[in-house]
């Protein structure tokens, strides 16, 4: 089992926060050596800077596929993460802007086409999210905000997407445990992975019979640019640690799930959902 960080108290005022300002740095490294099992594909990943997006992206380069990264403006942590596609062998662009702005979600297809000349692996991982505990003072920009980055951009991206989709290409929406049981300090944000779990299962049974498979990735408390960014420092201390396994996961325990979804491994997986979230049992 892979042992709880020493996590000292840390915050950021930014969110999205910023990976290389963390301490430690989240462990996204990949554990196995390729075997090809993306091969041939193209991947877009959408908040792909850092996390679980870096993390994903990572590995699936050693799998063989190209990446596209988008995000919002993380641009260090960005370059930092197509320098560890190109270290895999593989090829990276960087692509920056608010997919929440359905002209930027088609300009980062649009620009995949043109750099690749396929998709093949749509993966909808860009998030933001605030405390919102007191939510009779929750402040209306912050919700748009949350409904913009977590639901709307899936949206755009899918749209933008579903044009360059053939049979056997696949889509995966990052969910959360807290679209199963909810979290009282955190309700837009667990809102919206709601919305996103509903539209994961939706556009299963929409394009099933195009052979494109949509699933889902539920992750729990893990350690990535979220936590400083959203909580107080001295709680910062304590996440992760509510969870069985008594400590918070680290994004490539989340990356391998991604994978999982989009190669041929998971040929008979459709409207479904992974959960690593360190031992918490919600209805699936």
């Amino acid at each position: 089992m892979t042992h709880s960080p020493d996590i000292p108290a840390q915050s950021q005022d930014a969110m999205p926060a910023h990976q290389h300002k963390m301490d430690p740095a989240p462990d996204w490294h990949p554990r196995h050596p390729g075997v090809g099992k993306l091969k041939g594909k193209v991947a877009l990943i959408c908040g792909g800077d850092s996390g679980i997006g870096r993390a994903v992206a990572v590995l699936f380069a050693r799998e063989g596929a190209r990446l596209a990264i988008a995000y919002l403006e993380e641009d260090e942590d960005a370059r930092e993460t197509q320098r560890l596609i190109e270290d895999e062998g593989s090829e990276a662009i960087p692509l920056p802007g608010d997919l929440g702005v359905k002209d930027n979600a088609e300009a980062a297809v649009a620009q995949t086409i043109d750099t690749f000349g396929q998709l093949d692996i749509l993966i909808n991982n860009g998030a933001q999210q605030w405390i919102d505990a007191d939510f009779a003072e929750a402040d209306e920009a912050m919700l748009r905000r949350s409904i913009d980055s977590n639901v709307m951009a899936y949206y755009f991206c899918t749209q933008a997407a579903l044009p360059h989709l053939v049979r056997g290409a696949c889509i995966i929406n990052t969910t959360s445990v807290n679209a199963f049981r909810g979290n009282a300090a955190l309700i837009a944000y667990s809102t919206t992975r709601g919305a996103s779990l509903a539209f994961s299962r939706s556009m299963a049974s929409n394009l099933v019979e195009k052979g494109i498979r949509v699933n889902a990735v539920a992750p729990g408390p893990i350690w990535t640019p979220f936590i400083p960014g959203t909580m107080p420092a001295d709680k910062v201390e304590d996440f992760g640690t509510q969870v069985p396994m008594g400590r918070p996961g680290q994004p490539w325990e989340v990356a391998t799930a991604f994978l999982f979804l989009a190669c041929d491994d998971s040929s008979y997986y459709t409207g479904q959902t992974l959960h690593p979230n360190g031992g918490v049992i919600v209805g699936a």
